[in-house]
């Protein structure tokens, strides 16, 4: 089976605190696939928690003014610039501009987890426990 997904025609996930994910690949409407995308948006001054995965993921930044932190490193990346952490290594992503920021993520595989470093919690991606946008301001 192929897909053709239109983000306005997928139901945002909404996170908390204005990060909002809109899911496009994933055992939700693929039975065959290898990977996990989708896109999230993030209002200013916001992030996710420091969360590992159990699989590796590529990130590009789409749009507006990012900060990595990959292993304990903090980078500062702009539209067209992207990551790759292996499985297991601690990572966030936080809006440091002033406008939107967003992002287009793959994950390496079709059942993902996150494990959220501060307190060893694991649950499915996109799951009702993985919500917890934050504000960084």
């Amino acid at each position: 089976m192929n897909l053709l997904i239109h983000p306005d025609q997928v139901t945002p996930f909404d996170r908390g605190n204005g990060v909002v994910t809109i899911p496009y690949v994933g055992r939700w409407n693929a039975d065959a696939n290898r990977i996990t995308t989708g896109q999230t948006s993030f209002a200013p001054g916001t992030g996710l928690p420091v969360h590992s995965h159990n699989v590796e993921e590529s990130v590009l930044i789409l749009e507006g003014e990012a900060i990595a932190e990959i292993d304990g490193e903090r980078f500062d990346l702009v539209a067209g610039e992207a990551t790759w952490v292996e499985a297991g290594i601690p990572h966030r992503f936080l809006n440091r501009g002033d406008g939107p920021m967003r992002i287009y993520w793959v994950y390496g595989g079709r059942d993902v987890t996150r494990t959220i470093t501060a307190t060893g919690e694991t649950f499915e991606h996109l799951s009702e426990s993985d919500r917890g946008g934050l504000t960084t301001k």
